[in-house]
């Protein structure tokens, strides 16, 4: 059983950094190659856009289960699934994508309540910032209004999938450890997945 002292901050391997990197790279042209199909945008803006909320829906949602996870002592660090992100890459040419680029592994003295805080602090970050890019969707219009309505669909998209109360997804852990808190995030996941194909 590996732990750490989480008075020292979020604390990050080579490996992990690695991998990081090489994950958001990929999902980024993944994402843009999806875009590209539908938007006359310029290639370089769509990447950048691209990479930008891969890091917002991605990497915010894993570093909430690390740095949850490292708060209670435990250790933890993301690695890449590689034939996952060739899977993105392959679907991102049929128009769609879908992506299972990889996932924090956690090592500590982790009980259900703990391992359910740390399960539900990925879903929440994407809820959040999915609430925020929602508003400012509806609030914007033309160009900024469509990159918001992609953030907002994203990372709505990113909590509800992840909260499918079917392991080892994080709902099925939310689930066993607080129910009516799991209901209260996936109704709000899906509301703001919704609302995305109402308007």
């Amino acid at each position: 059983m590996r732990t750490i002292n989480p008075t020292l901050g979020m604390r990050y391997s080579k490996i992990e950094l690695r991998d990081i990197a090489i994950s958001v790279l990929v999902l980024s042209v993944a994402f843009a190659v999806v875009l590209a199909r539908r938007n006359s945008i310029d290639i370089l803006l769509l990447l950048f856009i691209s990479a930008a909320i891969v890091c917002t829906s991605f990497v915010m949602h894993e570093l909430a289960h690390k740095y949850t996870a490292q708060r209670y002592g435990a250790w933890a660090e993301f690695r890449m699934y590689p034939f996952g992100l060739l899977i993105a890459l392959v679907f991102s040419t049929m128009g769609f994508l879908f992506a299972a680029p990889g996932a924090v592994y956690i090592d500590g003295a982790i009980d259900e309540e703990r391992n359910g805080k740390i399960s539900a602090a990925g879903p929440m970050v994407n809820i959040i910032i999915g609430s925020i890019a929602t508003l400012m969707w509806f609030m914007t219009d033309g160009l900024t209004s469509q990159i918001f309505g992609l953030f907002a669909l994203l990372n709505a998209f990113f909590a509800a999938f992840n909260l499918l109360p079917i392991a080892p997804m994080d709902g099925s852990k939310i689930y066993g450890w607080n129910m009516p808190l799991y209901i209260g995030m996936f109704a709000v996941a899906a509301a703001l997945l919704i609302l995305q194909f109402l308007y």
